[in-house]
């Protein structure tokens, strides 16, 4: 029973019954129906935020499925890297190093890009970026393995030329040195015979009577012979390839001619002292790659590891050289 409630008049002197203005009933009605509706919005939006219809559900069960296979792609992909990286990590440090072989640089093998943090990738991306992403990853991994391919095939061919290869490194003395007592001078900086002063000495000098026969230490072919202006007199320079040069210097005369090919062991040239040289001796050099590196560790072929360690020993005390 609706409560009808009454006021006391002061001019009447009597109780009368509240009258509620019928603009003021409107404007109840039109407060409650506006409260009703934006109640009704309110919890719609709600049910639309937080409750899936069943299309949402399903797509958002297939989107979880996708990223869960992606994860485990990406973890083989992970895993094909590192065995990639293994592969060429030794290709570098030991197949090509066997065979003296430049090393292929990281920016030949394509190596991947700035990496990124994998759960930030699968939360934040995409579909189709995290397709993107694997795409490229892929595609990376493929030009890895191309050129390791290629490096193999090299490696192959470097195998079947081995007996060439061998042939090419100096591997002797230039000069018969049976007492190990002719090394004058050996490789790095010594006194300079003429000017006095620390040079780099590229070398070894090995000092004996004028007109002992010189020796080819490896392979090649002749790629200077005669008198040069350039300190070394009567020199023969031969190429044996595989980046391989050896330069013998100061003789009295030279028997190998340019364009010639020479075995190890060959006679090239005989001790002498010309050029600038203060006495007999044949001045040997080992370039290799285009560096001038000590030939003391060339002579693998006619040396025990005793008498490895006296030519060391020679080449280190004697402090002045020939030329």
């Amino acid at each position: 029973m609706k409560k009808i409630k009454y006021f006391f008049n002061t001019h009447t002197l009597r109780f009368e019954k509240v009258e509620v203005p019928l603009r003021v009933r409107l404007l109840q009605s039109f407060g409650f129906i506006g409260a009703s509706i934006v109640t009704g919005v309110i919890i719609v939006m709600v049910m639309f935020q937080y409750i899936d219809s069943p299309k949402e559900k399903l797509l958002r069960q297939q989107n979880q499925d996708y990223k869960e296979s992606y994860s485990v792609l990406q973890e083989r992909v992970k895993q094909l890297e590192l065995q990639m990286n293994e592969l060429e990590n030794r290709d570098n440090d030991v197949y090509r190093s066997i065979f003296e072989a430049d090393p292929i640089p990281d920016s030949a093998r394509v190596k991947a890009m700035e990496a990124k943090k994998e759960v930030q990738l699968i939360q934040n991306l995409s579909n189709e970026d995290l397709l993107e992403s694997m795409v490229g990853q892929l595609n990376n991994l493929s030009l890895r393995m191309a050129y390791q391919t290629k490096s193999f095939t090299e490696i192959t061919d470097m195998v079947k030329n081995k007996e060439k290869l061998l042939k090419a490194i100096p591997a002797i003395q230039p000069i018969r040195n049976n007492n190990l007592n002719r090394v004058a001078s050996g490789f790095g900086y010594r006194v300079d015979p003429l000017y006095k002063d620390y040079r780099l000495h590229a070398g070894l000098d090995f000092a004996a009577p004028s007109g002992t026969p010189i020796y080819a230490t490896a392979d090649g072919v002749v790629q200077a012979a005669g008198f040069n202006t350039d300190g070394y007199g009567n020199k023969v320079v031969i190429n044996h390839g595989y980046g391989y040069q050896t330069l013998y210097g100061h003789m009295v005369r030279v028997k190998a001619r340019v364009g010639q090919r020479v075995k190890r062991g060959e006679v090239i040239g005989y001790i002498g002292s010309t050029g600038k040289s203060t006495g007999p001796h044949c001045h040997y050099e080992v370039i290799k790659r285009g560096t001038k590196v000590d030939p003391v560790y060339y002579f693998y072929n006619d040396l025990t590891p005793a008498q490895f360690d006296r030519i060391l020993k020679a080449a280190a005390t004697n402090k002045q050289s020939l030329d």
